[in-house]
């Protein structure tokens, strides 16, 4: 018996320190924040994963019963990516960005377009891991170097469609913030806007010492310019090309 109850104390550590270890922190509507000093995760590089997929309700899902499935039943049985290809999948190329002021005043961009990659180690202390353009499962990543918050004023991450078809509502895109201490922070992208090309995701702020996270997921129906008057950073936008691969 003694045997028993120590096989189910060892099953319940177990799937308590998974769950732990999968634990994350959803920003949503009705709780829209989150103080990374408040985590104990203001130090170290913070991590900032895109990542998307097309919604399956636009790719070819599969169909309810009593539709055309059984009209078809060998379609049933076909690979989701088979079926994906006989819808006219809109090709989407969603890119990460990063507004930043630092507390001397200086402003600037992180993005791929016009190849403004920044530095970790150096002002602005933010870099831009690369530029996917194909929805890869590991998205595009910006770190930010908590270890120079001090001179870090605040943030404005962002996510935009570079000249392709306006398809927010098409995808699913989530931004995920991977602290050096502590859960994963969320934000889902999940609200329908389907004209829009660019959507504000979250800010950072600098409060007299406290990092705060705040929820933005504000679409716009331009680019950066436009995300740049909402915020009031007041930069000089002009048209931007991507460096070819």
């Amino acid at each position: 018996m003694a045997f028993w109850d120590s096989l189910r104390r060892d099953r319940a550590e177990q799937f308590a320190s998974g769950s732990a270890a999968t634990n994350a922190i959803e920003l949503t509507k009705r709780h829209p924040t989150v103080s990374l000093s408040k985590q104990g995760a203001d130090s170290g590089n913070l991590r900032v994963n895109l990542s998307w997929r097309m919604r399956t309700s636009d790719i070819g899902g599969r169909q309810r019963r009593g539709g055309s499935v059984w009209r078809r039943p060998f379609k049933f049985f076909q690979p989701e990516a088979v079926q994906a290809h006989t819808q006219g999948v809109v090709n989407v190329d969603l890119d990460l960005g990063c507004l930043y002021e630092l507390a001397d005043g200086t402003k600037g961009v992180v993005q791929p377009l016009g190849s403004f990659f920044g530095s970790l180690n150096a002002p602005p202390y933010i870099k831009l891991s690369g530029d996917d353009r194909f929805g890869a499962p590991s998205g595009e990543t910006i770190y930010v170097n908590l270890d120079q918050r001090e001179s870090i004023k605040r943030l404005l991450v962002f996510v935009y469609i570079y000249d392709q078809t306006p398809a927010f509502d098409r995808t699913h895109a989530v931004v995920t913030l991977f602290p050096s201490n502590g859960p994963r922070i969320e934000i889902e992208l999940d609200e329908r806007a389907p004209q829009a090309r660019s959507c504000a995701v979250f800010t950072v702020e600098n409060v007299k010492g406290d990092l705060v996270v705040r929820r933005e997921v504000k679409f716009v129906y331009g680019f950066q310019a436009e995300l740049d008057r909402l915020y009031g950073w007041g930069l000089q936008w002009g048209r931007g090309y991507k460096a070819k691969t």
